[in-house]
């Protein structure tokens, strides 16, 4: 245990002693933030609005705790996966320098050395998801606070989840890559096209039918689905309070995937739970299986 600890807190202070990496998978939260603000804010009002039949008018503190809602859950989706991929790069660092192998010189055991790699990656993945958390809930309550204590409960555990899952990801995945190139080239992959495949950028409910069905298999989908419930569902009773009816109410959670369907069977909030636990469970014992099967030699 105690190597196991001293490997996490050395990997963990390598990569919040590297200014760079660090302030970058800081800053890009932040940069989502204002660029989700600035251009992915209308096309949501527009979404919304068109989802509200003619003649009922809506508060435009609701329309804003919807749209600030949908923002920064999209938002929290997204960072909990690419940021993940950015506090796991050590990995491939360590491979890069040699210093993984040289760690294999000293008593520590691979499968000591590679759960301390998944642990420090997921350490600072939460410490940045909730920095980034922090600055949403600020931006909400600044725009149109609708969440209870509950809410914000099932957001902390649905960020803590999500980081998981996409550390899990990126163990697997960067356990397989040895140059720093290799690291670039699938880093501006997963940034690029993460946002999409999970329905943070634009819901799964505008694609196609087929494309819909194909994105139904992706654990993300439910990842994201899960966190907007939570951060839409105040503002979702507060619509039925004020007399919206249940059709309308409904219409709105099918068009910003709240509401998910899984080759048209509605999906529920526990089997949500279930698919994203069930995929970072299978995920980590995946990752155990590759450092078990796949050994590195030590230098003679």
């Amino acid at each position: 245990m105690i190597a196991l600890f001293s490997m996490i807190k050395r990997n963990c202070k390598v990569f919040f002693k590297d200014k760079g990496m660090f302030f970058t998978s800081l800053i890009t939260p932040i940069i989502l933030l204002v660029l989700y603000a600035t251009f992915l804010r209308n096309v949501y009002v527009d979404s919304f609005s068109s989802s509200i039949p003619d003649g009922v008018n809506v508060d435009d503190k609701i329309i804003n705790g919807m749209v600030g809602g949908e923002l920064i859950s999209s938002l929290l989706a997204v960072v909990c996966v690419t940021v993940a991929y950015c506090t796991n790069v050590i990995l491939v660092r360590d491979k890069v320098s040699g210093a993984r192998r040289d760690f294999l010189m000293s008593p520590v055991k691979q499968s000591i050395m590679g759960l301390s790699y998944f642990i420090a990656s997921a350490i600072s993945t939460l410490i940045i998801a909730f920095v980034t958390l922090t600055i949403g809930l600020i931006y909400i309550a600044c725009t149109g606070w609708f969440l209870s204590v509950g809410d914000v409960f099932l957001i902390i555990l649905d960020v803590i989840i999500l980081s998981l899952f996409g550390t899990a990801i990126s163990s697997i995945i960067n356990y397989f890559l040895n140059t720093n190139g290799q690291v670039s080239a699938v880093g501006t992959i997963v940034s690029a096209g993460y946002g999409f495949i999970c329905g943070a950028y634009m819901p799964i409910s505008s694609f196609g039918k087929g494309l819909q069905n194909v994105l139904s298999f992706l654990p993300g989908t439910y990842g994201t689905s899960l966190i907007r419930n939570h951060f839409l569902s105040g503002v979702c009773d507060e619509m039925s309070n004020q007399g919206f009816p249940n059709e309308v109410i409904k219409g709105i959670k099918d068009s910003i995937d709240c509401n998910l369907y899984f080759f048209d069977n509605s999906v529920s909030i526990g089997a949500m739970y279930g698919v994203i636990v069930g995929a970072v469970v299978l995920l980590i014992a995946i990752y155990i299986l590759i450092n078990a099967i796949n050994p590195i030699k030590k230098k003679k």
